[in-house]
């Protein structure tokens, strides 16, 4: 362990409760291979935020952690990273690929959520989005959840086509991991373009998973 994370693991050993480690304990998956130290997801995110500079170097060693937090703040120090405007195409570019190319250290499904969309999706805003066409196809449930959740990022833009497409791609998915997601992307697609969001789920309703239907209607009867 280099000086720089042991400096890091210190600042979250010091934030440990026993209450919130049995709690992040119940709730990680049994077969994820990771432990909890336990501290409140929002000591998490305040310590990422605190170690945004830290050089994209270390962060494949936060990743490889068995601590569960701390590949949360390796995630967390990506996605505020992305966050700056000031941020280079050539940085955004290195956030991706760092995301993408650890993605077997990505287990969990809130580590996906705290840093595809900006990480994955902003990226790939202005590009070609044939990467999330390929993670849709990945045989990891994992890898199709972060297909579809990088795909919110460019929802908020305004861009619904290639979420829509991938939402299609993914609607019969077996996997829990995808389908809520894919509902959610959905509900969202719907509050920029209600009759759109109509249109698709009157065509694919037979084919969609009960909880991406309820997702993806929540806001269709108000």
């Amino acid at each position: 362990m280099t000086a720089e994370i042991a400096r890091l693991h210190a600042a979250l050993e010091a934030l440990q409760s026993d209450t919130e480690k049995a709690k992040i304990t119940r709730r990680l998956p049994a077969d994820s291979g990771l432990t909890a130290i336990g501290v409140r997801m929002k000591d998490v995110f305040d310590t990422a935020k605190a170690w945004t500079d830290l050089d994209l170097e270390h962060i494949p060693e936060l990743l490889a952690s068995p601590l569960y937090e701390v590949r949360m703040v390796g995630v967390s120090v990506l996605d505020f990273k992305a966050r700056r405007p000031s941020l280079s195409d050539a940085g955004r570019r290195r956030l991706y690929e760092t995301y993408l190319h650890h993605h077997d250290l990505i287990t969990v499904w809130d580590l996906v959520d705290r840093a595809a969309p900006r990480v994955v999706g902003g990226y790939l805003l202005d590009k070609s989005r044939q990467p999330l066409f390929d993670l849709a196809r990945s045989p990891r449930a994992i890898e199709r959840r972060t297909a579809i959740t990088a795909a919110f990022w460019l929802i908020r833009q305004g861009d619904l086509d290639d979420p829509l497409a991938l939402a299609e791609l993914l609607l019969a998915d077996p996997s829990g991991l995808v389908t809520k997601p894919v509902g959610t992307a959905l509900r969202e697609v719907g509050k920029i373009d209600r009759p759109r969001l109509v249109t698709f789920v009157r065509e694919h309703r037979d084919r969609m998973q009960r909880p991406t239907f309820r997702l993806a209607t929540s806001l269709l009867a108000n």
